[in-house]
């Protein structure tokens, strides 16, 4: 195991505040352990690579969650739940980062 430290970008950050905000809003979106997981970017501290393999994972799982029913994806008036959990995760940038920092470590 790999003692790396990674560092999430401000964009991620930014994107686990607002989630928090929906969140705490429309009181829905995202576990505790997602909660977590915004704190830690929300403040932009480090993580580990076990970090990475974790939000690497939940991006596959619920990367289907953009075609919801109920609500809407991407919306600050009605935001789904999956979309306010995965702005929990930070979002989009998240995604890409985590995607880019996984190929990095698999070299």
């Amino acid at each position: 195991m790999s003692h790396n430290n990674f560092h999430p970008t401000e964009a991620m950050a930014s994107a686990a505040r607002h989630g928090l905000r929906l969140r705490e809003k429309f009181n829905r979106g995202g576990t505790e352990v997602g909660v977590k997981r915004a704190h830690q970017l929300a403040d932009r501290k480090a993580l580990s690579e076990a970090d990475l393999k974790s939000m690497h994972s939940f991006f596959a799982r619920h990367e289907t969650d953009k075609s919801t029913k109920t609500h809407e994806w991407g919306s600050d008036t009605d935001p789904s739940a999956g979309y306010i959990a995965w702005l929990l995760w930070g979002g989009d940038a998240a995604q890409s980062w985590v995607e880019r920092q996984m190929k990095a470590l698999d070299d």
